[in-house]
């Protein structure tokens, strides 16, 4: 491994933790990605001994004020050198109480610290004494599960996720990021401890399920954790959109699968955690609107709503945060039928003025959801689809470039209306604006103050409202 420690600063950890008599090594996630060939840097320093006496050590040596970041609680210290941070830990042995996941910790040995560790993909380390400087130190085969992409956990899963169940959303993380699959018996030990879940914190569980919805196939992890009972635990209204219901031979589409087929469509295109968001969550609201009409079939009108709607309650309950974010979610899960409809039907400029206007600066992504939306296996009725969208964005395209309308505002305010004809507030200054506003959507006037004026006066005569 010597080859990949090309960086100095392993040699002057090294050097300095041969002149302060303490042992040294590279473990964990660094490891790891040297393996997969992934650059990181983020360094873990395993010390045998007192690892914040080490940091400061090595700080001193790199000298320029370099500054040391001690965390006496969890025996830690980081330093950042350039762009790299380097976190240095003495070796520990844990021991977990049955209502906690936090350990009581003792110092340890390297084998009782390589023990601790959550899989064997994690458990891996190099050596930085003089003697063995470089050589892996691999007690559990984790390269070789690298080579095979399997995640497993050194000791029995069962005492693991016991110990602490957020190793379990760990796992299902870690086949998400790395298109892993989770060995047998690790997977089993998932299913058996899921209910230890409870006593993890819903900011921990949201960290691990965000890191999940933004790997690179996100189905791979949600499926995970679906298949071991994790999910309808956590994310119960996810699960809900899963089953076919048939009546008079009719049925509708697993919408749960629907649903994951549509956010990894998103994630060819898209890193954006959120518009990933509106994705997962664009259907939620169907299986409570969902009604079977005779000579219809399966509906689901006024699943949008609903589902905007839900979608505030998820958020508060994973406590996601409930500010932009959120209003840009909703914006998507209510208006992703919308884009659909004008693409099957002849799109109007006002209809477009509408969309442009309600969506504003979401319209981009709210095309980019509506394009994933479509996942039927009829490759005819698809292109017939994606030949529509581009036409609704050409004619996005063209209205915005000449009536402005992302994120427009009325050019005639409440506040002019009340002014001009001496009113306090009331319904009829509302009547006003709303008739100004559909007016410009409509195209019946441009979108200029002289003319939402002049219709501003002629809607108030029909009103018998006059200037004083």
């Amino acid at each position: 491994m010597k080859e990949h420690l090309h960086h100095p600063i392993f040699k002057l950890v090294s050097d300095v933790a041969h002149d302060n008599n303490h042992k040294v090594y590279v473990i964990g996630g660094f490891v790891r990605d040297l393996f997969l060939k992934r650059t990181g840097k983020d360094i873990d320093f395993m010390v045998l001994g007192n690892g914040i006496e080490l940091a400061q050590a090595v700080a001193n040596k790199i000298g320029n004020s370099c500054k040391v970041s001690i965390f006496k609680t969890f025996g830690t210290a980081m330093i950042h050198y350039n762009d790299w941070q380097l976190e240095f830990v003495g070796a520990r042995k844990e021991s977990y109480q049955e209502n906690s996941r936090k350990p009581f910790v003792e110092n340890g040995t390297l084998e009782d610290d390589q023990n601790r560790r959550d899989f064997t993909i994690n458990a891996m380390a190099i050596s930085l004494q003089y003697e063995n400087y470089g050589e892996l130190l691999d007690p559990f085969n984790g390269r070789d599960d690298l080579l095979n992409r399997t995640i497993r956990t050194p000791q029995n899963p069962d005492v693991t996720f016991s110990d602490d169940p957020l190793r379990m959303m760990r796992a299902v993380r870690f086949a998400s990021q790395l298109n892993f699959s989770i060995e047998y018996e690790t997977f089993n030990a998932i299913t058996r401890n899921k209910n230890r879940i409870d006593i993890i914190s819903v900011e921990r569980i949201t960290e691990e399920l965000n890191k999940i919805i933004s790997s690179p196939i996100p189905s791979i992890g949600l499926t995970y954790l679906d298949e071991c009972g994790l999910l309808e635990l956590i994310f119960p209204q996810l699960t809900d959109l899963k089953g076919i219901d048939t009546k008079n031979n009719i049925a509708h589409k697993d919408n749960f699968y629907h649903t994951l087929e549509v956010l990894d469509k998103i994630a060819i295109n898209s890193d954006d955690l959120w518009l990933r968001w509106a994705a997962l969550l664009h259907d939620i609201g169907k299986p409570a609107t969902k009604k079977f009409v005779e000579g219809t079939g399966w509906t689901f009108h006024g699943h949008e709503t609903k589902g905007a709607y839900m979608a505030a309650e998820i958020f508060k309950r994973l406590k996601l945060p409930l500010n932009e974010k959120l209003k840009y979610v909703q914006n998507l899960v209510l208006l992703h039928l919308r884009p659909i409809v004008l693409a099957e039907d002849i799109v109007s400029d006002s209809a477009v003025r509408r969309l442009l206007f309600e969506a504003g600066d979401c319209i981009d992504d709210l095309m980019t959801l509506c394009e994933a939306d479509i996942t039927s296996k009829n490759m005819k009725k698809v292109t017939r689809f994606l030949y529509n969208f581009e036409i609704v964005r050409n004619k996005l395209q063209e209205i915005e470039a000449k009536d402005n309308l992302r994120n427009w505002q009325p050019p005639i305010s409440g506040e002019l209306i009340m002014q001009t004809f001496g009113l306090a507030p009331c319904k009829e200054v509302g009547i006003i604006k709303t008739a100004i506003r559909e007016a410009i959507l409509d195209g019946k006037i441009g979108n200029s103050y002289d003319e939402a004026l002049n219709f501003m006066h002629l809607e108030a005569e029909k009103l018998n409202i006059k200037s004083p």
